[in-house]
């Protein structure tokens, strides 16, 4: 009993709306993307066309079919048109002849002609392309009670179960409630396609994002150790420092002390960051590779295979330790994907050394075989973007001229005192 009184506010609530829901176009090229629409309005133009030369079914048959072509825009307001029409249309034009014999009461007449009905099945079929399905069975079986008093109506000496089991009227409904039908199931499968890529879309924008993090998480872990380094330098020159002067005042000692104290602190803090940074599978606390390994990351990928040649333009000199960490990797990241991406081509490193700069630039030929499938999309342009831009460079990446690929980083350096 308590579901019954809010029956009435569901329907307000579904059927008591102008909201505008247009028929989506068709995917394919432009020509194609209106063709729902133009084939809606030709088959409004043809039920126009065929419903005869009765004048008041021929206006009937053109309001029918402007509310079809406005249930491709405005479902549920062209619904109530149409249902209206069909209603006030039923008691005043000409009725036909007796169509269909009901034994004991004689012939049952029709109200509306087959191109009538078609219009009003259209703009049901139009409904239930954009609707829920609980709105589609609403105005379904409103639609069918209303064209059932109708039919009695015009045919008072028929009880309403003779209407209702009438060999047409059962027909009638069941065609209109399977093109309904259609309906349905044709937005079920459009809705269903519209998550999904909706998901994909998500799923595309998390997993970027995972990989960026994943980047940033692998490049503190390496600063960290870069950056727990120098805290241990400056702990053990604090102790080592007044040992180094005869007869330290004790301001000085006590100065030095509380450096190496807050040393100490700050180092334990930072063992404790990577300890959350780390991953189990981590190796352990190892030197980060600078730029004075270049040689020996060299030999390794020429083991592999791989034709390399450096060049060094400008004076070397010490640079700052992230500096030194960053371009290492993104050399290291260039030529492992020279090597996946481009098998058998020649890979050309140039580094040079500018007053308030480090230049690098790699650059591979033209791959002489297709490479190897990939398991997946790789993160190390991500990771050279990801390290440029921590230290305020400059990345850029792509396509040569002859078929090769250049990476190119800018990253701002100076002197190391």
């Amino acid at each position: 009993m308590g579901t019954l009184p809010a029956v009435p506010r569901t329907l307000r609530a579904d059927l008591w709306t102008m909201a505008a829901d247009p028929l989506p176009r068709m995917n394919g090229p432009r020509w194609l993307a209106r063709l729902p629409h133009v084939l809606v309005v030709v088959l409004a133009m043809l039920m126009v066309y065929g419903s005869g030369q009765d004048p008041m079914i021929r206006v009937l048959a053109m309001l029918l079919a402007a509310a079809l072509v406005v249930a491709m825009f405005r479902p549920i307001p062209a619904w109530w048109a149409s249902t209206v029409i069909m209603v006030i249309g039923a008691p005043i034009v000409d009725h036909p002849p007796a169509s269909w014999d009901v034994p004991g009461h004689g012939g049952m007449s029709f109200p509306w002609s087959i191109y009538l009905i078609a219009l009003q099945a259209g703009v049901l079929f139009l409904l239930a392309l954009r609707v829920r399905p609980r709105v589609v069975a609403e105005t379904f079986g409103i639609t069918i009670l209303a064209g059932l008093a109708c039919v009695h109506f015009i045919n008072p000496s028929i009880g309403p179960g003779e209407v209702v089991l009438a060999i047409p009227v059962v027909v009638t409904v069941l065609a209109v409630g399977a093109l309904m039908g259609i309906g349905v199931v044709l937005r079920g499968e459009r809705v269903a396609r519209t998550r999904l890529f909706r998901q994909q879309q998500l799923t595309a924008a998390e997993r970027a994002r995972r990989t960026v993090l994943e980047e940033r998480n692998r490049i503190a872990r390496e600063l960290h150790d870069v950056v727990a380094h120098h805290m241990s330098m400056i702990s053990i020159q604090a102790q080592v420092a007044p040992h180094l002067v005869k007869d330290p005042p004790e301001e000085l000692k006590e100065n030095l002390a509380g450096i190496r104290q807050n040393a100490v602190e700050a180092l334990t803090e930072l063992r404790r960051v990577l300890g959350v940074l780390r991953s189990p599978d981590a190796p352990p606390d190892a030197p980060q590779p600078t730029l004075d390994r270049l040689a020996e990351l060299a030999g390794s990928v020429r083991g592999a295979g791989l034709i390399l040649t450096i060049e060094t333009m400008g004076e070397p000199r010490p640079l700052s330790p992230g500096v030194e960490l960053s371009a290492f990797r993104i050399i290291q990241e260039a030529l492992s994907n020279a090597m996946r991406h481009a098998p058998g081509a020649a890979v050309h490193v140039k580094i040079g050394y500018r007053t308030d700069a480090l230049a690098i630039q790699i650059t591979n030929a033209e791959p002489d075989r297709p490479p190897s499938p990939s398991a997946g999309p790789g993160h190390g342009l991500l990771g050279m973007r990801e390290r440029t831009v921590m230290l305020g460079g400059e990345l850029t990446a792509g396509r040569t001229p002859d078929g090769g690929y250049e990476v190119t980083a800018t990253l701002p350096a100076k002197d190391t005192p």
